[in-house]
């Protein structure tokens, strides 16, 4: 359900986008008085012009992107009783490796012990 709305939300706004791109400005008559771009590009949508149709849309899509808005908060915001970390097995500490006897004449391994990370030996 959550994926259908997000898509819905997704393609809601690319058309809105669209709608809002379409629509002429307020100055654009301002624009036209003064040798601007005529009015050929208003009689594609009719004589009445791009504003009740583009404005329909435009109202239908931001009425939708913000119930899908709504909806989705709503739906990411719930508990969520499982996560996707359940299947990965619990991680146990290492062990660490037996301190190893020393293997150099007359240097007895009393009162020196390996790191484990660096296997350099230090004395305590």
């Amino acid at each position: 359900m959550f994926t259908v709305l997000l898509i819905i939300h997704l393609l809601v706004s690319i058309v809105m986008i669209g709608a809002v791109l379409l629509q002429v400005g307020k100055g654009a008559s301002i624009g036209s008085t003064f040798g601007g771009a005529s009015s050929s590009s208003q009689t594609i949508f009719g004589s009445a012009g791009p504003s009740t149709m583009l404005a329909k849309i435009t109202y239908a899509c931001a009425a939708t992107f913000m119930l899908t808005s709504l909806a989705l908060t709503y739906m990411s915001g719930k508990d969520r009783t499982r996560s996707i970390m359940d299947d990965v097995p619990a991680a146990t500490a290492p062990v660490a490796p037996p301190e190893a006897p020393s293997t150099q004449p007359g240097t007895p391994g009393v009162g020196k012990k390996v790191n484990p990370l660096t296997g350099i030996r230090a004395s305590c």
